[in-house]
This record gives C-alpha cells, sequence and structure tokens, in this order.
C-alpha cells in the first residue's frame, strides 16, 4: 500500500503561486510514476501534469503548461507542483496520484491510479 500526503494549498490573488507537496509513503518502490489532478465543483477530474519517478519524464496539460512545474525528490519520496501565473479558472481541489507498475491505461486516465490523497484547496480570486 502507498499513502499520498498533500500540503501546501490556499488562497491567492490572481497572478500569484503556490507550491503543493505531495509525500508518499508506504510501499514507493512499487510506483512508477505520480500525478497532479484537479476537480472543481460540478466538473471531471482532470489531469494536470505527471512525472515518471525512475527517469523524471514529465507531461503537462495544455491548461497549465508554461505556468505549473512538477518535480520530485525522491530521497524524501516527495513530488511537488509549483504553480505560478495563478488564475481563477486555477482555483480546484488539487489531488496527488499515483500509478503502480503494470497500470498503463494511459498517464490522463483516472482509472490508471490506484493511490489517491486527500486533497487540497486551492482558490485564486480575481
Amino acid at each position: 500500500q502507498v499513502q499520498l500526503v498533500e500540503s501546501g494549498g490556499g488562497s491567492v490573488q490572481a497572478g500569484g503561486s503556490l507550491r503543493l507537496s505531495c509525500a508518499a509513503s508506504g510501499i514507493t518502490f512499487s510506483m512508477n510514476y505520480m500525478g497532479w489532478f484537479r476537480q472543481a465543483p460540478g466538473k471531471e477530474r482532470e489531469g494536470v501534469a505527471v512525472i515518471w519517478i525512475r527517469n523524471g519524464m514529465i507531461y503537462y496539460s495544455d491548461s497549465v503548461k508554461g505556468r505549473f512545474t512538477i518535480s520530485r525528490d525522491n530521497d524524501k519520496n516527495t513530488v511537488y507542483l509549483q504553480m505560478n501565473s495563478l488564475r481563477p479558472e486555477d482555483t480546484s481541489m488539487y489531488y496527488c496520484a499515483a500509478a503502480s507498475f503494470g497500470r498503463n491505461g494511459g498517464i490522463w486516465s483516472r482509472e490508471t491510479y490506484n493511490y489517491w490523497g486527500q486533497g487540497t484547496q486551492v482558490t485564486v480570486s480575481s
């Protein structure tokens, strides 16, 4: 089992920055890649950034490319999401997720991820 705990959410004005952290514990060597997803009220949960644990390959959704940066610290079993130039439309609950080896449903598919954190709220005011 893997446990994921997010932190770093909060309220910020448009144009501001926040950094989210996701600390993983448990059988972390079983994780193949980790991602950040977000879900606003009444909307589907969407992936925003994914990072492969072993080789560091990174993918971003078009909506955050150039503004968000995902990174990892393997020694600390922690993944970060640096969010700059935040916009009101970035307001969402942000979730950290991890996919074990062998789960190959696509990096943007929620079903691919078998571990999820509890979420951290990000609110951006105009």
